[in-house]
């Protein structure tokens, strides 16, 4: 990340109590955004920030992009901290609003968690090599020529679509449901839903076909078909890897995350407000 100093009982709103006697220890990181630096140098001189592998808890300070990059990096080290957000992006779904006159470690006390589950993704490419991914938003797989996408889905234990033509299709936690997922007309999901959207990107055939609402348990497998003619990328959130032969994706609730919000602006009122949004 850029820049980095470096048990709860459930309210009614469905998030954690506050958890003012566990962080002790809290970093502060910001995105290279100048508003976020900006924002960075007035907070780093208000108190002794510790650094982000000792910290309790994490102040992000950007936009939804920098927080899932943050996200990211916890899970890679396999560290992970509850999240407070402040907005210095653009859209800001994952953060607070900033307020540069608030006591930020006043805020950090009253604030709220929810936890959300990542995807666990495992790609073959047609070389061979296998990875292994996380993604809190979307997996996207996605046509990498003029060629459209030619996938097979299988749900469970069955092929559900033997050949999915189109762009691209991806799979959509509810924390992203509002994102790429919205933007490809896929259904918003409710936070504690238990639910995966998948969406076709831009489909042909089936003609009717519009995606589908899963139960998050159920493993989800897609194959390339014509992998030499119409070659596929998988995209994790901010991670790509191309020449795509299999993906399989599982939620992981083992590695599950916490962002932390302020009384009355949680993610789930959030995503139900988005449904109802007529800008």
């Amino acid at each position: 990340m850029d820049t980095a100093a470096m048990s709860n009982s459930e309210s009614d709103d469905g998030l954690c109590g506050p958890a003012n006697d566990g962080f002790r220890k809290v970093a502060l990181v910001a995105s290279e955004s100048p508003r976020a630096q900006e924002a960075f140098t007035m907070l780093w001189a208000q108190r002794d920030w510790a650094p982000l592998e000792e910290a309790d808890a994490a102040v992000v300070l950007g936009g939804d992009g920098f927080m899932l990059q943050t996200l990211h990096a916890m899970l890679d080290c396999e560290r992970v901290i509850p999240a407070y957000g402040m907005n210095r992006g653009t859209v800001g779904f994952l953060m607070n609003r900033y307020n540069k006159n608030a006591d930020v470690m006043e805020r950090l006390a009253q604030a709220r968690g929810k936890k959300i589950a990542p995807l666990h993704i495992t790609a073959t490419t047609q070389d061979g090599e296998t990875r292994t991914m996380c993604a809190i938003n979307e997996l996207s797989l996605l046509r990498e020529t003029r060629q459209t996408a030619k996938i097979e889905i299988t749900v469970g234990s069955r092929v559900r679509i033997k050949e999915l033509v189109g762009d691209g299709v991806l799979v959509s936690t509810p924390a992203g449901s509002t994102a790429y997922n919205l933007s490809a007309n896929g259904p918003i999901l409710p936070l504690d839903s238990g639910m995966l959207a998948l969406t076709p990107i831009s489909p042909f055939r089936p003609r009717r076909w519009r995606g589908a609402v899963l139960p998050d348990e159920m493993p989800i497998k897609f194959r390339v078909l014509e992998p030499e003619k119409r070659p596929i990328s998988a995209v994790a959130d901010q991670k790509e890897l191309r020449n795509i032969a299999e993906v399989s994706v599982r939620i992981a609730h083992e590695s599950e995350l916490e962002l932390l919000f302020d009384p009355g602006q949680s993610l789930a009122e959030r995503i139900v407000s988005e449904q109802f949004a007529v800008d």
